[in-house]
């Protein structure tokens, strides 16, 4: 065999000709993954063989598996040497705990780019932060972890201070919930990245590790938020999990361009360190990267971060095809006289109003007393709604949509909501006397400011007999959440028990 379906290449070719040698049965998934193989290269090999088969297993019939062993003595491939295969025996009951936890995990959203990595993926690449870096007292960015690397890094290395930060509420409430059983370091934040990090994960961790979107955007804008999150950009490291198939070379270079962009330097390059349930166009795998900033990286991810498109995804209405308009009009401006637009509006409407970026709004709060606020919250940003109208202080908030979307429960104790359509108009409601209602009111309406400091003022208000001390332990035993955080990054599952967590530091026990 001088050449395989791979051209000069044919290492991965030879690899799955070696795998079906052995006569085991095999799924075309399996064997994608094992071999860290695209599917059409795979698809490719079969198509020269006549394979036994039984429903969606394979293998090659006896003469078949003679022929291949012959053809392949010569050529038998080696795996080369992984930084840290030779750890995982030392671990094995926690993939086992992960495989669990990972199979009972929310399902992944294709509108995210979401595929699962196997426990063995996230137990690696905990063993390799071990393994090149210093960790007694660091801290841990995670840019996203619907893999759930933030729980093997905390089983692994105890020490280590774990932040995730992710658009997915279902995955930040999972994530908390079975730290909170288990035990274990880890912290949640929402965040969209195209609108920005979290304030509290800003110059925060000593290292940062993302799996994000693979088009050259979302992987950009994901590293770029990673850059910001690192508290010494001259000491700190970004791992990175990047996949491309090996057909599209030129998409690769579009993704290490962007890298480049970012004045970033590669100090290692693991291919095919990370594996996956599913991602089979990519061989279900992808390559670590290891990323050193450089005194430039800053300013360019500062930069760079705003320029990002928000079509970062490959599927959904936030992909990079999708072309969704909000057929934003001055007609439907005519009756509230905004005193501000938010987003991204036409020049042509009400030109003489001033404009506020989202990123911006969302940011800090606005200098002026506002009475009516129009806000233009494009496809695919529908999440950040709630954040959105928690960040706008005025009375009167009209709020232009891509599609219909329901406005979450816990907006009912600051606006009367109505929509009609993708239009929803949200009026403040008059000031709380119930002291329980006014303690929250006071909450949700210093939404930029620290949830632990809000409420500690709050409190003391309520009750003058109080001290800071007291206070502040009140509010530590009723949401020990809330210290160091703001409300507009704060999970939805966080915001939900809001009230009955106000209630108690009123009347405890």
């Amino acid at each position: 065999m001088e050449t395989g379906p791979e051209g000069v290449d044919p290492l991965r070719a030879h690899t799955a000709l070696s795998l079906l040698a052995d006569g085991r049965w095999w799924t075309l998934a399996d064997l994608v993954r094992e071999t860290a193989t695209p599917r059409r290269s795979i698809e490719a090999i079969l198509a020269d063989l006549s394979l036994e088969r039984s429903k969606d297993r394979f293998r090659p019939t006896p003469e078949q598996r003679k022929d291949l062993t012959a053809r392949l003595d010569a050529h038998r491939p080696f795996t080369p040497a992984d930084p840290v295969e030779h750890l995982l025996a030392q671990h094995t009951e926690t993939i086992e705990r992960l495989g669990d936890l990972i199979a009972h995990a929310p399902r992944g959203r294709h509108a995210l780019d979401h595929v699962s990595a196997t426990p063995e993926t996230v137990v690696r690449r905990a063993l390799l932060l071990g393994a090149r870096f210093w960790l007694p007292g660091t801290r841990l960015l995670c840019v996203g972890d619907h893999d759930l690397t933030s729980l093997a890094v905390a089983m692994i290395h105890p020490h280590v201070e774990t932040t995730v930060v992710d658009i997915d509420e279902r995955i930040l409430a999972y994530i908390d919930a079975t730290a909170g059983d288990l035990g274990l370091n880890v912290h949640t934040r929402w965040a969209d990245l195209r609108l920005g990090l979290p304030p509290s994960t800003r110059e925060y961790a000593d290292l940062a590790i993302t799996d994000p979107p693979y088009t050259p955007d979302g992987v950009g804008l994901f590293v770029a938020r990673a850059i910001e999150g690192l508290r010494d950009p001259a000491q700190g490291r970004i791992l990175l999990a990047y996949g491309a198939s090996d057909r599209t070379p030129a998409l690769a270079l579009k993704v290490q361009n962007a890298l480049s962009d970012l004045n970033l330097v590669s100090e290692a390059i693991y291919p095919d360190f990370n594996r996956y349930f599913g991602a089979e166009a990519i061989g279900s795998a992808a390559d670590l990267y290891i990323l050193r900033p450089t005194t430039k990286s800053v300013p360019a991810a500062t930069a760079r971060a705003e320029r990002f498109s928000a079509a970062i995804y490959t599927q959904g209405p936030q992909s990079i095809e999708s072309h969704t308009t909000l057929g934003l009009t001055a007609q439907g401006l005519a009756d509230l006289s905004p005193n501000v637009l938010v987003g991204d509006w036409p020049k042509d409407i009400l030109p003489g109003v001033p404009r506020v970026r989202l990123t911006t709004w969302l940011a800090k709060p606005y200098a002026a007393t506002l009475r009516h606020v129009a806000i233009a919250l494009p496809a695919g940003l529908e999440p950040a709604l709630l954040r959105v109208l928690l960040a706008t202080r005025a009375d009167h908030v009209r709020v232009f949509l891509a599609e219909p979307t329901e406005p979450p429960a816990i907006l009912d104790h600051v606006y009367d909501i109505a929509s009609k359509g993708p239009v929803l108009d949200a009026v403040r409601r008059p000031p709380e006397h119930d002291p329980e209602r006014r303690l929250l009111r006071t909450l949700m309406d210093r939404a930029h400011g620290k949830v632990a400091n809000a409420w500690r003022d709050a409190l003391i208000k309520l009750d003058p007999a109080l001290t800071k001390r007291q206070a502040r332990a009140l509010v530590a035993e009723a949401a020990p959440w809330s210290e160091n955080t703001t409300l507009l990054e704060l999970p939805a599952h966080r915001l939900q028990s809001l009230p009955e967590a106000a209630r108690t530091t009123i009347c405890p026990g």
